[in-house]
């Protein structure tokens, strides 16, 4: 096993460009563990307290199931602290394995991997409008990213790590809220290009605000940029969050693939 990835990993990735859009985007970058024999297995793992991906091709047999579940073993990672994203296949393999030990695992997060190619405007256009977050937002976009980590429980951190985050993002210009008609920020969403595709996430609306389609218009709105900008827009869900999955296939997004995050 290889600790680098070059351009045979990211054709591995191509047939499963949604599912693990984010994998093949760490991948680049500096990681604490990174193995793959450019073939049958990629295992990454950027940093706490980002999970651990496992990509294996579709129909994977046994063995090379069995071949991952022992690298990560090996590799000190089947500990309460981490959780694993992966194909629904493999995550079957790996409960079953873990029920054998002392840290059973289980499925956290069903996801559901969505596209874009057809954008629709909203029927309701929800009050208010757009803005694109600047230094004057720092505070509150800090605090929608700590609102959004604590209320899907993933990739929690600390607020330190969430302002650098958000100081990174604003001078990048890649995080949008929408603040209503009286002003108030009540939505926000980020997007990060990669080669063709643009994916838009940390999709959060404060709870006293949902149900009034800010979110809706504020994704559709990020979207067309995406769009104009000869991107294709592409975002993960919650599966079982009814209410995102409807709203994003209001504006045109279509379900692409699944995988779920185990632990």
């Amino acid at each position: 096993m290889d600790h680098f990835a070059d351009e045979r990993d990211y054709k591995l990735l191509e047939n499963d460009k949604y599912t693990f859009f984010v994998l093949g985007r760490i991948m680049g970058g500096k990681c604490d563990l990174l193995l793959t024999d450019h073939e049958k297995l990629i295992i990454c793992y950027s940093c706490n307290p980002y999970p651990v991906w496992v990509w294996t091709p579709d129909g994977a047999p046994e063995e090379e199931k069995e071949k991952a579940y022992e690298l990560v073993r090996e590799n000190g990672l089947l500990t309460n602290s981490h959780t694993f994203n992966m194909k629904y296949d493999l995550a079957d393999y790996f409960i079953r394995r873990s029920a054998e030990g002392a840290a059973p695992m289980s499925v956290r997060t069903n996801m559901f991997a969505y596209d874009c190619p057809d954008l629709k405007e909203p029927h309701i256009r929800a009050d208010g409008e757009i803005h694109r977050c600047a230094p004057e937002n720092m505070d509150e976009l800090v605090e929608f990213i700590d609102f959004f980590h604590k209320e899907t429980g993933i990739d929690q951190d600390s607020l330190e790590a969430y302002r650098r985050k958000a100081e990174e993002a604003v001078r990048s210009g890649s995080y949008f809220i929408w603040r209503n008609k009286e002003g108030k920020s009540v939505s926000v969403c980020s997007i990060r290009p990669k080669d063709d595709l643009a994916s838009i996430g940390l999709v959060y609306t404060r709870g006293e605000y949902r149900r009034r389609h800010y979110a809706e218009n504020l994704v559709y709105q990020v979207s067309k940029m995406a769009k104009d900008a000869g991107y294709m827009p592409m975002l993960y869900t919650d599966a079982d969050y009814a209410a995102s999955n409807a709203c994003y296939g209001k504006i045109g997004y279509v379900l692409r693939g699944k995988l779920c995050t185990i632990g």
